[in-house]
């Protein structure tokens, strides 16, 4: 196979993103300091979520119905300029999120932009699927989004020579088995792997654990955000608060 690249895209937030991940830390850990038992577990795994959301975009976080997109989220800015770079180039590419919620708010966004992309989740039925497969491979659409979860073994999408991991997921082989499938036999072309990690929040530890490969991380990849529910405060706090 041709060689493939991986970089850690570091983006910052915006301000508006900065001050919500501030105050969501705020107000669920103080609530987390006064729970015990599964509520607390609870609370933990609605901290983590929530501020994994806001690293995406604003919009996803607050379920906002008709939101304005440009110019609230560091990494929505990074991907605009990956995927004009991209398409300019007459490449493809693959992105993906594990949150269908936010492909559709890409999906969207990319589409006022005049970018052809096509949305693959979980819920997506096979002939469909099989369809939107062959469209790509055969350079109709040049940006594939896909939903982490719908990225199975039986996908072949050799056409992209770039892959985009728009959010981290917890377990580092549920990411490689996504970027396979455009990284397989077939493939002639380098691809290139981004990786986008927000610049001093929980993202950035995340990251940090996984390139370690750290005891705590060895709790997480076994059971995603449920391994982080028996953290200290003081451990939770250390690894989400804004730096």
């Amino acid at each position: 196979l041709p060689p493939k690249t991986e970089t850690d895209r570091p983006v910052a937030l915006s301000t508006e993103q900065a001050a919500l991940y501030e105050a969501t830390v705020r107000e669920l850990m103080t609530q987390i300091e006064g729970a015990h038992g599964m509520a607390r577990r609870g609370l933990i795994v609605k901290l983590l979520t929530g501020l994994k959301q806001i690293c995406n975009h604003p919009a996803q976080y607050l379920h906002e119905a008709a939101p304005r997109l440009a110019g609230r989220s560091g990494k929505l800015e990074l991907l605009d300029e990956l995927v004009d770079t991209i398409v300019a180039e007459d490449g493809a590419v693959l992105v993906f999120t594990q949150y269908v919620a936010m492909a559709r708010l890409l999906e969207r966004h990319l589409g006022e932009r005049g970018v052809a992309t096509q949305l693959l989740h979980g819920g997506t039925a096979v002939p469909r699927r099989e369809e939107m497969v062959a469209r790509f491979q055969d350079g109709q659409v040049p940006v594939f989004l896909l939903s982490l979860k719908a990225a199975g073994t039986g996908l072949n999408l050799t056409r992209a020579d770039h892959v985009i991991h728009f959010d981290r997921w917890w377990n580092p082989a549920v990411e490689d088995q996504a970027t396979d499938r455009a990284y397989r036999i077939g493939q002639d072309k380098p691809v290139q792997v981004h990786r986008l990690i927000t610049e001093g929040t929980i993202e950035d530890r995340i990251a940090e654990m996984l390139a370690a490969k750290r005891d705590l991380a060895d709790a997480v990849l076994a059971s995603g955000e449920a391994g982080l529910t028996e953290l200290t405060d003081a451990e939770l706090t250390a690894l989400v608060e804004l730096r």
